[in-house]
């Protein structure tokens, strides 16, 4: 009685949820039946029989809507739904900031001269030092001869995140266009991870996301939230900018560190202009203000330069958040609510498993869009009953919560390597180097590492496991680097080895080898 009388509450939730999209006007154009009502089991019989159905339960009668057109349009705006929301700009955007070129780029729509003037109109109204320069010209150049495409896209995107950020710059009084930073940042995707492990829309690392309160365990990542985060990029960018007194030097230590900025000031005599130092940085960092100032130029400029956004599918501000009193999936959610997942997902992004929890002490919110909250409001009972039951009839029971560890100490055994370490802890060799000042990769036995390990206690014990059993069923070989030698070409000497295997048993990062260098390779 129990499962039927849940699955009635949620016949009447998806009922009325559907009444409020399509309109009384256009339920009266639908082909309708009516049957008496026995029961649940009944209602439940004809919802299999008619897959493509609305059904509208009443006090005498039950009502059958014939919906099979309506269900072929959904399907279409699922497709379109995907197409909007897939995240695959990041890598784009990463490489072309980490690998900018600056060679002078034919682009006869955008004469010199017009470029100097608007970009001394935006110098004028910005903080930031917009100035003329054959580099800048080159990147703002590149980019709308190349990536028109992409740049459509993300101003689709910015739509839904621009007045968010605002909201949280205009509240910590910082300069608005500072959320062009997200852009080249992540690609305004909030689950976006770098190779060392930034996350998010502001690509926090784990230690610096903790120090602003972004938290993470198995179920959330905060560093994925887009509001939490904005805050938390607004509370760093202030520091650093009261550190530097200059926003072009706080958006340089924002990419690289406080730490590089200042010995490249060092470096550079003590010039405190970031064009008069760049040549100092990191070579990533030497692209990543010219990327802004592009970014800017551009999504600025979108107009005159004939761009049309890609359109978003629900503006921020018609969304709204509900405290989650039960712990229930996105996949329920989807389901009781009519949205597709794919929306839920975008709207929600800090759900590593697309579960929501409730833990003590902790606020997890669900957003939805503002026409969905009422029904899901006027029924949570009914809800959270449902999400219940499907979890005890689960197979398979919800993931175990841990919390991420803040930071460990490794102490270093004989054989271990920096690429075996960072493999283990969910790592990147850099990060091992970076949080213990370590200049090389020359480890000592018996010495400590801090390491700030991104997989569970789990996923480590399983990891340990795996290891073993590798390295009892594999053999070590040593093979020497010969002239015209490449990893890729090595890799192919050796079936079942990748690059990325022999960059990691060696500790190297690169692809320059020299001949005589010994590489440890492990077949089987």
């Amino acid at each position: 009685m129990k499962l039927n009388r849940i699955l009635s509450l949620m016949l009447l939730l998806l009922c009325s949820m559907s009444f409020a999209q399509q309109g009384k006007k256009q339920l009266k154009k639908l082909n309708t039946k009516k049957v008496q009502v026995v029961d649940s089991i009944k209602i439940s019989k004809i919802a299999q029989e008619l897959p493509s159905t609305l059904i509208a339960t009443g006090l005498k009668d039950t009502i059958i809507y014939d919906l099979k057109d309506m269900a072929s349009a959904r399907k279409k705006d699922s497709l379109w739904l995907k197409e909007l929301y897939k995240s695959d700009l990041f890598d784009d955007i990463y490489n072309s900031v980490a690998n900018q070129s600056y060679d002078m780029v034919d682009y006869d729509e955008l004469p010199t001269e017009v470029l100097k003037k608007r970009l001394k109109e935006l110098d004028a109204r910005t903080p930031f030092k917009v100035e003329y320069n054959p580099s800048l010209e080159s990147v703002i150049k590149q980019y709308l001869k190349n990536r028109r495409g992409s740049l459509e896209r993300l101003m689709g995107l910015s739509e839904y995140y621009f007045p968010m950020f605002e909201q949280e710059l205009d509240k910590h009084n910082l300069p608005l266009e500072l959320k062009y930073l997200a852009v080249i940042e992540s690609a305004l995707n909030p689950r976006a991870q770098s190779r060392v492990g930034a996350t998010g829309l502001w690509q926090f690392m784990y230690p610096t996301g903790k120090m602003f309160g972004l938290d993470v365990s198995s179920y959330v990542d905060e560093r994925s939230d887009p509001i939490m985060a904005t805050e938390a990029a607004c509370k760093y960018l202030k520091s650093l900018n009261n550190s530097f007194n200059d926003w072009d030097l706080a958006l340089a230590a924002y990419n690289s560190g406080p730490g590089n900025v200042s010995k490249a000031i060092r470096r550079s005599g003590g010039k405190t202009n970031y064009w008069n130092l760049r040549e100092h940085l990191p070579r990533e960092t030497a692209g990543y203000v010219p990327a802004f100032l592009a970014t800017m130029y551009i999504f600025e400029y979108a107009k005159e330069h004939g761009f049309k956004s890609q359109g978003k599918r629900i503006p921020f501000v018609a969304t709204d958040t509900i405290k989650v009193k039960q712990q229930i999936t996105l996949d329920q959610v989807a389901k009781l609510t009519n949205l597709d997942k794919e929306e839920l997902e975008f709207l929600n992004p800090s759900y590593k498993l697309g579960i929501i929890p409730v833990i003590k002490d902790e606020n997890y919110m669900l957003r939805l869009p503002l026409t969905s909250v009422g029904a899901f409001v006027n029924n949570e009972d009914a809800i959270y009953a449902f999400a219940q039951e499907e979890q005890e009839v689960a197979e398979k029971p919800a993931p175990e919560l841990y919390e991420q560890p803040e930071k460990i100490r490794y102490r270093v055994k004989r054989g271990d390597y920096l690429g075996r370490i960072a493999d283990k802890y969910g790592v990147g060799v850099s990060q091992i180097k970076s949080w213990n000042g370590m200049r090389s990769n020359t480890l000592k036995t018996g010495q400590n590492l801090i390491i700030y390990p991104r997989k569970s206690k789990q996923d480590i014990a399983s990891n340990n496991v795996t290891t073993t059993a590798s390295k009892s069923s594999s053999s070590e070989k040593t093979y020497t680097v010969r002239n015209g030698d490449s990893l890729w070409s090595i890799s192919q000497k050796f079936p079942g080895v990748s690059v990325q295997n022999i960059q990691k048993w060696n500790d190297i990062s690169g692809n320059n080898l020299k001949p005589g260098t010994k590489l440890k390779i492990y077949k089987g």
